[in-house]
């Protein structure tokens, strides 16, 4: 059974990165295109007070769209992407982990806790910060 596998992948060709050369070629053409018909073709040009007005959601505008917002919401949005990027880190750890663990490997094991029990602690002493200077407290 091995000798047919051997063999079937054996007549392939080795092409290289010619593949993904054009690929790249052809996207190249085709967006160049694109960007050169939308450029090229005429459009209506209709502009006046109604038509450069703020659309949400069929609702009326009330107020200006560019008012100031408080520094805070920043701060949560990126407490929210700490965490977020947290948790992209810890599904191939858990992966990796339990494939150590099956595999019986101890000293694996015990790297990759450690390993992510100072992450963990990092990540805990960043947001026991955030809380001490009082960045999720909405007033």
């Amino acid at each position: 059974m091995n000798l047919l596998a051997a063999e079937s992948t054996a007549a392939l060709p080795n092409l290289g990165y010619g593949p993904i050369l054009v690929l790249v070629l052809f996207v190249t053409f085709v967006s160049t295109v694109i960007l050169a018909i939308t450029h090229f073709l005429p459009k209506a040009k209709r502009t006046g007070p109604r038509k450069d007005e703020t659309y949400e959601s069929g609702m009326e505008v009330v107020g200006d769209a560019r008012r100031r917002f408080n520094v805070r919401f920043y701060l949560v949005a990126m407490l929210f992407l700490l965490f977020d990027v947290e948790l992209i880190f810890l599904y191939p750890w858990a992966v990796t982990f339990l494939d150590a663990k099956a595999t019986a490997n101890a000293a694996l094991v015990n790297f990759l806790f450690v390993e992510m029990a100072i992450f963990f602690a990092l990540l805990l002493v960043g947001l026991l910060y955030d809380l001490g200077k009082g960045v999720l407290e909405f007033d």
